[in-house]
């Protein structure tokens, strides 16, 4: 029988099972049946209503056992039965009357899971808190699951207050949840980096024990020097990211109070007003002293890292993938803080300026020439921007500079080779909150996606697509002809937008430019034409621009209302993201339409890549595109991780 019991209603302890009554595989009388051995059995079956039978198939009890565990349920008024006309009687949750408008949480403590149906804003910002979103679709609830990640940087400055927040959320106490949560609680404060009063750095465990079965376990003289006592180790100088990675894959996060360079002081005022969850992103970054802002583009990450510059109010280094990033976070600073323009620099490709604030690429900041220049800068604050290129090899280096605070942003911490929790590790603890809620609240459009199954061009292409294989197919089905009447069509059907078109190849680009007459921009555009083309987009003198990878990331068109992905699906859900996410602006009414080539590849990558779209709370539709029907037929509506060169950041194919 399951583990979530009774208790997970009335915070009472479980008892063992009678040694009697598990022969008989009857429940014993302490071991109550309770309305949670329902609900698993019916999330086991896939249906709300069960019979006895099933119930006792899912829990390995005699049919008898299971009747009477069902009718005391009923009496207790947690279920009703229904005699079935020339079926048996089946059983259903009283709740099922009276879900109309009220809010449902319930707790699978086994599997660490949370079903929430119809949550108000409150309980998902204390979900938010040591829970992640694994489900967000509104029409079937929300389903939370508690990782250990979640508790290891759950606000909190005891595991009393975040076990009060878990009550709050739940509506009730759960032991069974809790134990394994204060658990993981503990892992993350058995290690702490402290500084020596000589200067160097100290690894320091809670306990001799723990100490030498992890710490010593797993750390070789790469990473430290010798011991200095039972429970403290002398580090190594730059061995520090390297330690906590590994302590964090053991399962040991490491809190880093090492006193680190503050940077000259530097006077910061906000000339914005920041959303409320904008200002608690801020409020656990202050907490934390480091952290990674997570949430949907346009969602306001780069304000909020303002925020944080001004609580930390010291010289600051902001690391961006591109120079054209580079350029509009030096106008959003000057914009939007007290800083004038000769207190902020750029140093990149184009110029090369080290002033109190210093905008550069990851590239530059990770060469050996110019590495001097920001080491030997004391920075109160790093910013990673676009963070979830950190693990990669290229941009790794600039983890390095030391600084007492780190702030990454990103929209989709995500990569395709798992080396995700390195940016946790390397940056900072998530923090973020639920895309759902910013779509609710108005902060943030929820765009409508679909996919839409286009017809072969030509049969060449066919025939050639049948005859290759591996990433020759891929690359035929994503440059399929067909897209450039379906592009057509779409945009048509669409008079008034401004669109995007999105390609991953630059001959597909080239021939989508050529046939509608309008502008191809890529890596291969001079950054001056770039600046041009993308300033008459957003002052509206051009309502459509082909753009390659160099737009997935660091780039802000805030007014686009259509995209249309014609390629670009072979590749990471970070890219999905990113693409979808060029239409996510307050205004509303965005349409996002993804195109692949019927039944090719294509199809599964276009479900699978988006598919964590759906868990956040977007709705996605599918549509099949039927040849000789005017390219369409109504409707509305991401290659690996690219860390590419440092001029344009795309790492575009051909």
């Amino acid at each position: 029988m399951s583990d979530e019991r009774a208790s997970d209603v009335t915070g009472e302890p479980q008892q063992a099972d009678d040694a009697a009554a598990e022969a008989d595989g009857e429940p014993s009388d302490d071991e109550q049946f309770s309305i949670a051995d329902f609900h698993d059995a019916s999330q086991e079956a896939g249906r709300p209503v069960l019979t006895a039978a099933a119930v006792a198939r899912a829990h390995e009890i005699s049919q008898d056992a299971a009747r009477e565990a069902l009718e005391s349920l009923q009496s207790r008024d947690e279920l009703e039965r229904l005699s079935v006309e020339a079926d048996p009687v089946v059983w259903y949750p009283s709740e099922l009357e009276d879900l109309t408008d009220r809010e449902r949480v319930v707790v699978f403590p086994k599997r660490r899971e949370i079903v929430v149906d119809r949550p108000d804003q409150f309980t998902r910002a204390q979900l938010s808190q040591f829970a992640h979103l694994a489900d967000g679709n509104g029409e079937q609830g929300y389903r939370y699951v508690v990782r250990p990640e979640d508790v290891w940087q759950a606000p909190h400055d005891s595991f009393d207050d975040l076990a009060r927040t878990m009550r709050q959320a739940l509506g009730q106490r759960s032991d069974a949840l809790e134990d394994w949560v204060e658990s993981q609680w503990d892992r993350a404060h058995q290690f702490r980096l402290t500084t020596h009063e000589d200067g160097y750095t100290v690894l320091e465990a809670k306990s001799p024990e723990v100490m030498g079965n992890v710490a010593r376990q797993k750390l070789d003289e790469e990473h430290v020097h010798a011991p200095i006592s039972e429970t403290e180790d002398w580090v190594r100088e730059g061995s520090e990211a390297a330690i906590k990675r590994i302590l964090y894959e053991a399962g040991y996060p490491v809190q880093d109070h090492r006193e680190l360079e503050a940077g000259e002081d530097l006077q910061i005022d906000l000339e914005v007003s920041l959303r409320a969850y904008q200002r608690t992103w801020v409020d656990r970054f202050a907490d934390a002293g480091e952290g990674v802002f997570v949430g949907p583009p346009g969602s306001g990450k780069t304000v909020a890292a303002m925020g944080a510059m001004a609580h930390v109010g010291g010289e600051t280094l902001v690391l961006v993938p591109s120079r054209d990033l580079a350029r509009q976070w030096a106008q959003t600073i000057e914009e939007y803080t007290s800083l004038e323009a000769h207190q902020i620099g750029q140093y990149h490709g184009g110029q090369k300026h080290v002033r109190p604030v210093t905008i550069a690429t990851y590239q530059i900041a990770g060469m050996d020439r110019h590495r001097s220049l920001f080491d030997d800068r004391e920075w109160g604050l790093v910013v990673f921007d676009e963070c979830q290129h950190v693990p990669s090899d290229v941009y790794r280096r600039s983890t390095h500079l030391q600084s007492r605070h780190r702030l990454g942003l990103s929209a989709s911490p995500i990569r395709e080779d798992n080396r995700q929790t390195e940016i946790f590790t390397l940056v900072g603890p998530p923090i973020g909150t639920d895309w759902e809620a910013l779509f609710d609240a108005g902060f943030v459009a929820e765009p409508e996606l679909e996919i839409r199954y286009v017809p072969w061009g030509d049969e060449e292409q066919r025939n050639a697509y049948a005859s290759a294989d591996g990433q020759e197919r891929y690359r035929i089905a994503a440059k399929n002809r067909g897209k450039v009447d379906e592009v057509r069509y779409l945009l048509s059907a669409h008079p008034d937008s401004k669109a995007l078109v999105f390609v991953d190849y630059l001959e597909q680009g080239e021939d989508l430019a050529a046939a509608l007459d309008v502008p191809f921009l890529s890596g291969e555009t001079r950054h001056h034409e770039r600046r041009r083309l993308l300033e008459e987009f957003r002052r509206d003198e051009r309502d459509l621009l082909i753009v390659s990878r160099v737009g997935d990331e660091g780039i802000d068109l805030p007014t686009a209302d259509l995209a249309i992905v014609a390629s670009g699906l072979g590749g990471s859900r970070r890219q999905g993201t990113q693409r979808a996410g060029r239409t996510m602006r307050p205004a509303g009414g965005a349409l996002v339409y993804v195109l692949a080539t019927r039944g090719t590849r294509e199809e599964d990558f276009a479900r699978k890549q988006l598919q964590h779209l759906g868990r956040k709370g977007m709705t996605i539709r599918e549509q099949t595109v039927e040849r000789g029907d005017g390219g369409g037929s109504g409707g509305a509506g991401g290659g690996g991780d690219d860390d590419g060169e440092e001029n344009d950041g795309n790492g575009e194919t051909e």
